[in-house]
């Protein structure tokens, strides 16, 4: 039989090491195990957190990663987690990644990076590719951001008349696309170069800058404008 949450010294019990130590001192397993709350007559909530980090463990490297996806019915084939747990896991998850959208009402940008960083918790998480679009005025302040496509798991239609369409509309001056790489890798592809270089002749035609276009994976990104 396994040994209770209560009966390990105050310092290994989840809640109180947080308190004590702060929430960076936790382990993944263990922070899942306070939201899951309790386990079974056999297992403590944290190996109960164990078995659930277990299912995405094979295919991610980030153990995390994988529960943005995770259905009810997975996580509910878990011994010690039952309807009303696999709700509020599957909801503090949702939580999580709505957090990353600091999209407020004048927001400027001096670099890619810091359009990178405002969307790469968003959508490094994503299992489809995604194309957005910045659109800025010339002095760098975000004007609009417009989702233009949703793709599969390894594509996206990217057309420049749907790029440019909006950015035309509102006689901006400069753009910057960007979209996500559901395998975490952003290295761009042969592709992702060859529509970048037909979007940046196209909005030259119509005096729009098009500054990057960058490419998100899980944690890092990767630009797909060949400056000359």
């Amino acid at each position: 039989m396994s040994i209770k949450i209560n009966k390990l010294p105050r310092y290994e019990r989840p809640y109180e090491k947080l308190e004590m130590y702060g929430e960076k001192s936790l382990s993944n397993s263990e922070l899942l195990a306070i939201l899951i709350e309790s386990g079974t007559k056999e297992e403590t909530s944290i190996q109960v957190a164990q078995k659930v980090l277990l299912l995405g463990k094979e295919n991610f490297e980030n153990e995390f990663r994988f529960l943005q996806d995770i259905s009810l019915d997975e996580l509910k084939k878990i011994k010690g987690i039952g309807r009303v747990k696999a709700i509020r896991l599957k909801a503090a998850f949702e939580i999580a990644k709505r957090m990353s959208d600091p999209i407020e009402n004048e927001i400027f940008v001096s670099s890619s990076s810091d359009v990178a960083n405002i969307f790469m918790h968003e959508l490094r998480y994503e299992k489809r590719e995604i194309v957005k679009l910045v659109i800025l005025n010339n002095k760098n302040k975000i004007l609009r951001i417009q989702d233009v496509s949703l793709g599969g798991t390894n594509y996206a239609v990217i057309e420049p008349k749907e790029i440019l369409a909006e950015p035309i509309k509102m006689s901006a001056n400069r753009i910057i696309l960007l979209h996500n790489h559901p395998s975490g890798n952003a290295t761009p592809s042969s592709e992702d170069y060859e529509v970048t270089r037909r979007i940046d002749l196209c909005a030259k035609m119509f005096g729009i800058e098009l500054i990057d276009h960058i490419v998100i994976g899980d944690g890092e990104y990767k630009s797909a404008l060949i400056r000359k």
